[in-house]
This record gives C-alpha cells, structure tokens and sequence, in this order.
C-alpha cells in the first residue's frame, strides 16, 4: 500500500472511514487523494490524515493513480463517473462503494474497458468493525483485487464473491444487517422497562448482553445454533424464551424481512441503471 496512490471521489463518512484505516495501516496520506465539495470535509482530513485534497475538481484528484474510489451517492454516481470517464489515464482500478449500481451501467457510464469491483460495506464500517462482500469483473487482476481488498479490509473484514447478483443477498444480510439487530436491541430494551427495569439499566444491559453475544460467536468456532443451544436450558427460561419466538414465525419472518431487503436492491439497481 505503500507504492500505491488512491483517489477517492467523495469524503463522506465511509470514505473518511477507509482513508482513517488506510492510514492506520501505514498508508501515507500523501498518497491519498480526496475529491469533495466541501472544504470543510477536505481541511479535516487533511489536517488529521495528510491526504491530498482537491475541492470540486474529480478530474485533477484521479491523475495518475492506482485506485479510483467512488464514494459518492448512488442517486449522482451517473454524472461522476461521466464527467471523469474522458481522464482517465491508464488502467487503474475502479472501486464502488455505492449501493445499487450495477458493474455494468458503470462500464457503460465510463466507457468500457474499466476493471471495476463492486463492494458492499456496512456501517459498523465507521468503527473499523465492517463487513464488506467484493465482486470483481473479469478486467481486474490478481493484483489489483490484492488492492481492492487491502482498501476495504482496513474497515473490517471483506469476503469476496464469484456472481455479482449476490451482492443484493450480502445487501440484505450485512448492509442493512446492523438495523435488524438495533431492532431487537430496541425491543428487547422495552420489554425490560416494561417488566420494571429502570430505562438506564435496560439499555445497558441490553448493549453489553450484544455486544457479548457478539464476541462469544466471533471467537468461537462454533455455530450460533451450538452457541445458542449450549445456553438454552430443557425446561429452563431460555428454552421459554426461544420457544416463544418459533411459535411466533420467527425464522420465516427473518426469512422474509431479508428476501424483501434484496428484492428492494436489486428494485433500485433498475431504477439507478436507468440514467
């Protein structure tokens, strides 16, 4: 990561995000180019990161580098990657992070040709604690999805995957997974206040039980249904508990949520495509 330059169209907070970890992991600042409207957003990461900054000029922050990440809004990608797509110079590797747009329209917004690889990150991303899904079209080497992987695993972990049609499942499982879990988390917080549990107690509770929850399953090599059958009791409260949410539909109702997530993805990739 060293050797190489990366230009990052957008400074939002995921693009501050990945810049915060390239640079954790002794990526110089002086290689990272940053593209953005606002000067506000150019002068912080400038004065915390030591990137390059370019305001409003994408065409002078792409020169010359290895990467092009695009971090922009799904809703403007169109006219981004229209106006870069004439400079251009060489053969660099073009990164999305933008959810719902296809490999395809950007091929056909930059003009063809481009070794492009889709990527799917999550918000625990902002905490270096992400999971991201990559897919690489046929253009991209071996080194540069070496590349691609080194960007996005500085937020988290990063899995690759062999059909494109799939980052809409890995957008239904882990990009929008972090709110599935603040739903329960919010539930469960209720119903602790609900059965007398000071407001304050029933939130910590509840954060410290997912949070080690979490980390039980992360460090072990066990399955979540080993791990939950070892704390589930015969006849014990858990048992009542677990019950409960079968008897409910519970796995058909997350069979469910998650399908209608990734049919609303790929929805949208038609209507972005569009442009």
């Amino acid at each position: 990561m060293k050797n190489r330059t990366i230009a990052f169209i957008g400074g939002g907070n995921m693009a501050f995000s990945l810049i915060g970890g390239l640079v954790a992991g002794n990526c110089p600042g002086s290689n990272i180019h940053v593209s953005d409207p606002k000067q506000e957003s150019l002068d912080t990461m400038e004065r915390e990161f030591g990137i390059v900054p370019f305001l409003d000029d994408n065409k002078s922050a792409i020169d010359g580098v290895d990467a092009i990440v695009l971090a922009v809004k799904p809703q403007i990608m169109s006219a981004v990657v229209a106006e870069i797509s004439d400079s251009i110079n060489g053969t660099p590797l073009i990164i999305s992070i933008a959810a719902g747009i296809r490999e395809g329209d950007l091929q056909r917004w930059l003009g063809g040709g481009c070794a492009i690889v889709r990527t799917m990150p999550n918000t625990p991303a902002l905490l270096q604690s992400g999971a991201t899904g990559l897919y690489a079209n046929s253009m991209v080497s071996a080194e540069q999805k070496e590349l691609a992987e080194s960007i996005m695993r500085s937020v988290g972990i990063t899995a690759w995957l062999s059909e494109e049609s799939q980052l809409d499942a890995v957008t239904a499982l882990s990009g929008s997974g972090p709110a599935y879990f603040f739903l329960l988390m919010e539930a469960m917080e209720a119903a602790g206040v609900e059965m007398g549990i000071p407001d304050e107690t029933a939130r910590m509770l509840t954060l410290q039980t997912a949070f080690g929850a979490a980390k039980m399953a992360l460090e072990s090599p066990e399955s979540s249904s080993e791990l939950r059958n070892k704390v589930t009791s015969p006849g014990g409260t858990t048992e009542q508990a677990i019950n409960t949410f079968h008897d409910g539909g519970f796995d058909e109702l997350v069979s469910r949520a998650l399908t209608s997530a990734r049919d609303r993805s790929i929805e949208l990739a038609d209507i972005l495509g569009e442009k």
